[in-house]
C-alpha cells in the first residue's frame, strides 16, 4: 500500500470513513484532498470494491450545481450519447489530452511568470552592479584627479615664476624710462 494513498471507506449509508485519519469525512474534504496532492481511493466498506471513479464523479457533479460554470451541457450531453465504450474512450481520451494541454499552458504561464519577474528586477540588479563598478572606477579616477592636481600645480607653479620674471623686467624699463624722462627733464 502506498503511504501517500489515503483509502475511504464507503459505507452503504453513504458515509464516508478516512481510514489514515480515523474520522468521518465528507466530498468537501475528499476534494480537499485530491485538491493538495494526495491519491484517494474511496472503496465499498461492505464488498471492497473500488468507487473512486464514481465517488469523483459524484463530487465534479456536487461542484456544478452550486456554479453556472460546470461541464458544458453539449459536453454532458456527448458524454450519454457515447454509452459504448469506443465512445467512452475517446471523449475520456479527449478530456485526458484537453487537461494535459491545460496543465502544459498552466506551468509554461508559471515559467514565463517567473521570467517576467526576473526581468521586473533586472534593473535594480543593473543599478546595483553599475553602483559597485563606479566604486571600483573611483579609486582609478581617484588617481586620475591627482594626476591632473599635480599638473594643474605644475602649470601654475610655471606660471607663477613666468610672471614673476616678466613683472621684473618692466619694472626695469619702466626704472630706466623713467631715468631717462628725469634726464631730459633736467
Amino acid at each position: 500500500m502506498n503511504p501517500a494513498k489515503v483509502v475511504i471507506k464507503k459505507y452503504a449509508n453513504r458515509r464516508l470513513y478516512d481510514t489514515s485519519a480515523s474520522r468521518y469525512i465528507n466530498l468537501e474534504d475528499i476534494a480537499a484532498l485530491v485538491r493538495n496532492g494526495k491519491e484517494v481511493q474511496v472503496v465499498d466498506a461492505t464488498s471492497g470494491e473500488d468507487v473512486t471513479r464514481v465517488t469523483l464523479t459524484q463530487i465534479i457533479v456536487e461542484d456544478a450545481k452550486g456554479q453556472p460554470s460546470g461541464l458544458p451541457l453539449e459536453l454532458l450531453r456527448q458524454l450519454i450519447v457515447a454509452s459504448d465504450r469506443v465512445g467512452q474512450e475517446f471523449i475520456m481520451w479527449y478530456l485526458k489530452s484537453a487537461f494535459d494541454a491545460y496543465q502544459n499552458v498552466q506551468s509554461s504561464l508559471q515559467s514565463r511568470l517567473s521570467q517576467m519577474q526576473s526581468a521586473a528586477l533586472s534593473p535594480l540588479q543593473t543599478v546595483k552592479s553599475f553602483l559597485q563598478s563606479t566604486g571600483a572606477e573611483k579609486s582609478d579616477t581617484s588617481e586620475e584627479v591627482q594626476e591632473l592636481r599635480s599638473r594643474i600645480a605644475e602649470l601654475e607653479a610655471k606660471q607663477t615664476s613666468g610672471k614673476k620674471s616678466a613683472s621684473r623686467k618692466p619694472r626695469k624699463s619702466a626704472a630706466a624710462g623713467t631715468t631717462a624722462t628725469r634726464r631730459k627733464s633736467s
